[in-house]
């Protein structure tokens, strides 16, 4: 499965639009739920500046990074004349989901402050006046200089014209730019591709990668506040998820730090040790550094004053109240901080966010006794503690861990916590991070404890949602998880297994191969078939027109040859370059490794990335047109993105046909904790339509030889609750075998704390006997190979029916 922190996408092009000869253009592209153009600002060193250089900042409005290798921002004067070319600055790196990049212009003369450290730079000298702007997937100069002729450029990503510029979007350029003033998006990203609704002028604000700031004071600098304001923090929390105060700013808002954060977003946490009566109002705030590093301690007294902002992580997250631009003053040291709020399975609710018709909730009045995203959100930057928590996600590369609040909460057989239907959340799960570099988090598998007490701040992210920042973790139990072997199979049994290798190609280092490779040979006792995906091309992510897997697979089974496995052949179908989705430049795909010693691979030969394979009848029964193919691949259902593998194998002497399969990613879907209740599944869409190819194509295997014997299996990055499991079982072609576990065990991948079902197994009528496992090596685990746990279905082929 591709995810938000592991995945990228690249736009390939904006959507053009029909103009008529009179209208001026609407748009250039459908509203970006990926990379924007967020402000722009070209009065950097022009006389009356603060800023020494101009600046053009993007954001990623996406929940996965936007790759830039490739891209540039290019500007051209607001009225351009015959010889007005476009000048272009090369971009490289990436957007963060949520983030911002930022590239610097030409310096001036004037102003006094620096840009924070710019994640690109280039030489442009941009009017303070007049101008456009536009992010371009390519490097060759843009050579449109209307409005009209510019819509109709689909290498333009986003585009905002400023002062009285010819070239904009929608009814109008953005005004109000000056030496002092930039035009930027508000913090929930919106783009209706109308400039002049999407933009605003005001004062500068370039953040970098690293969400680094310049301009304004620092806490602790000269000019803090020195008495008490009449704002207290539940004033500016409110009784909402959006601050009553946002875009006011505020004076000498008492409280105690109770939390210092150094990197990343730097800032620290007040609390008001006077809070009110109103449970729904939150008595903490982050007060936002920017680029400055926080000059006070846990336990200070200060007074703080800045401007109320919502930062919306992407555009589909909650918010962050935060105040930005702070001056401080410190009162007193070493004060005792204020006890914090006890989170276990009495205090949070069962229930978990209100809806909204899938609308935004950001205004709902907080109902924290009832919703548990209230709960958290009425705690939203204040202290609390858990005690003795259950591990139900391991610890990542980020140095997080998720765990539960209430350990009898669809708890799995070894530890984690189930996710068993849309209506169901699992309220007591919170993800951990360590405010303190030198405790991190401890490296936890799933069903480990942190026991004793964890205590820390009430913090939101894109990733996850609420979080608790720890200034106090408790102390690692070791629960013993040990990764399963399963059982080998009968002579009489043929085994099939599935397995995501997570973009295996024959660049990575050996223990990848190593390690994956003993999952196949041990864990899985060496099935007779393999199907697995997201196999690479050779180079990887190297995008050059490779599209052989040749090496990748030659690596892989010495591999498994080493581990003590049998020396696998393999088929696959290779991709037309470019065309399957995934990494770019990986050529992801399909791949089947045989035990030739156990089971033989009919090979028909025909088929290649376009052609489509179909079901022959014949008086024997049913076989295929070509051996390996593919499912229809000109449907619009595989549009860049993984096509199924169909393959044809004889097991003492009896057919099996096989189908891998790797769905559409759930990128771009509405988070669970986001703003929008019920999240919109976008990428539902997609799987639904893949599912009911596949379904069409069983369909016609089994019309040809009801007692044909199929596997459907792989990826499908689907419950088996799902709208797209309905389409891929309509009929009752096929069986999912995942139902068929009890329901503590129905689960081979984690996310977000959430013990869940992406990979599956199907099978036709005619496999009546089969003995099924899930084999847990991976997503319960710190140290994994992959992010998926694969399976294995043992078939009796004597007890499957025959067809004479």
């Amino acid at each position: 499965m591709q995810i938000a922190r592991t995945g990228s996408a690249l736009l390939a092009g904006a959507v053009a639009v029909t103009l008529s000869v009179t209208a001026l253009p609407a748009a250039f592209a459908a509203p970006s739920s990926s990379a924007v153009i967020s402000e722009v600002y070209g009065g950097g060193g022009n006389s009356g500046a603060t800023l020494t250089r101009d600046f053009i900042e993007l954001a990623n409005a996406g929940s996965s990074p936007f790759g830039l290798s490739g891209f540039s921002v290019q500007y051209l004067p607001g009225a351009p004349s015959a010889g007005s070319l476009w000048q272009v600055s090369e971009l490289s790196g990436a957007v963060a989901p949520g983030g911002r990049y930022l590239v610097a212009q030409a310096a001036g003369t004037g102003g006094t402050v620096a840009l924070p450290t710019a994640d690109a730079t280039g030489t442009v000298a941009m009017s303070a006046s007049s101008g456009t702007v536009a992010l371009v997937s390519g490097t060759t100069p843009l050579t449109c200089k209307t409005a009209a002729d510019c819509a109709v450029d689909t290498r333009i990503v986003d585009l905002v014209g400023y002062g009285s510029a010819v070239v904009r979007e929608g009814s109008g350029p953005v005004t109000g730019t000056s030496a002092t003033a930039s035009v930027a998006r508000g913090t929930a990203l919106d783009d209706t591709d109308d400039n002049a609704a999407d933009l605003t002028a005001g004062t500068p604000t370039p953040v970098n990668a690293a969400g680094e700031t310049s301009g304004g004071s620092g806490p602790g600098e000269p000019g803090g506040p020195t008495e008490p304001g009449t704002v207290r923090v539940h004033d500016i929390q409110g009784t909402t998820r959006v601050s009553p105060l946002v875009g006011q700013s505020v004076t000498g808002v008492p409280g105690v730090v109770t939390g210092v954060r150094t990197s990343g977003s730097r800032g620290y946490w007040i609390q008001d040790t006077a809070p009110d009566a109103d449970p729904r109002t939150s008595e903490g705030l982050f007060v936002y550094t920017g680029s400055a590093a926080p000059t006070v301690s846990v336990g200070d007294s200060v007074l703080v004053s800045g401007k109320v902002a919502e930062y919306y992580p992407s555009s589909t997250t909650q918010s962050l109240t935060q105040l930005t631009a702070p001056t401080s003053t410190v009162l007193s040291s070493g004060n005792a901080l204020p006890a914090p709020v006890v989170l276990d399975a009495k205090s949070v609710p069962g229930a978990y966010v209100p809806t909204a018709g899938g609308g935004s909730i950001d205004t709902l009045a907080l109902e924290p006794a009832a919703y548990a995203l209230d709960l958290y959100e009425s705690l939203e930057g204040t202290r609390v503690t858990v005690a003795d928590t259950r591990v139900t996600g391991a610890t990542t590369a980020y140095d997080e861990v998720w765990v539960t609040v209430k350990p009898k909460e669809n708890r799995t057989r070894r530890g984690g916590t189930l996710y068993a239907s849309y209506e169901d959340q699992n309220t007591g799960r919170i993800k951990v991070m360590s405010l303190n570099a030198a405790q991190p988090v401890p490296v936890a598998d799933v069903g480990d404890v942190l026991s004793g007490s964890t205590t820390g701040v009430i913090d939101y992210a894109s990733f996850g949602g609420y979080n608790l920042q720890a200034t106090e973790l408790g102390t690692l139990t070791d629960n013993g998880l040990r990764r399963e072997v399963t059982r080998k199979q009968k002579r009489k049994e043929l085994a099939v297994a599935t397995y995501n290798v997570e973009n295996l190609d024959a660049l990575d280092e050996q223990a990848k191969f190593d390690t994956l490779a003993s999952g196949v040979a041990v864990s899985l006792s060496s099935p007779d078939i393999v199907s697995l995906e997201e196999i690479q091309d050779d180079n990887g992510a190297t995008n050059d027109g490779t599209v052989g897997s040749e090496a990748t697979l030659k690596r892989f089974t010495d591999a498994i040859v080493a581990a003590g496995g049998p020396r696998y052949a393999w088929r696959y179908v290779a991709p037309a370059d470019g065309r399957d989705g995934g990494e770019p430049g990986g050529n992801i795909r399909n791949v089947f490794l045989f035990n030739p010693e156990r089971v033989d691979f009919v090979d028909r030969a025909g088929g290649d990335a376009t052609t489509a394979v179909k079901a022959v009848k014949t008086r024997k029964g049913v076989t295929l047109s070509v051996s390996p193919g593919r499912i229809n691949p000109a449907s619009a259902a595989w549009d860049d993105s993984r096509k199924p593998l169909v393959g044809e194998f004889r097991f003492r002497g009896e057919p099996v046909f096989v189908i891998g399969n790797h769905f559409a990613s759930k990128g771009g879907d509405q988070p669970l904790h986001g703003r929008y209740q019920e999240p919109v599944r976008s990428s539902e869409t997609k799987r639904v339509q893949q599912a009911t190819e596949v379904n069409s194509f069983v369909t016609s295997l089994l019309k040809a030889d009801k007692s044909a014997r199929v596997v459907t299996l792989g990826d499908l990055n689907d419950f088996a609750f799902s709208p797209t499991m309905d389409a891929l079982t309509r009929g009752r072609v096929l069986k999912p075998l995942i139902t068929t576990l009890p329901a503590s065990e129905q689960y081979s991948y984690v996310y977000d704390g959430n013990s869940q079902t992406l990979d599956h197994i199907l099978t036709s009528p005619a496999i009546r006997r089969f003995d099924y496992d899930v084999v847990h090596i991976n997503a319960e685990f710190a140290d994994q190979a992959s992010d998926h746990d694969p399976q294995i279905v043992r078939i009796d082929v004597n007890g499957s029916g025959h067809r004479h």
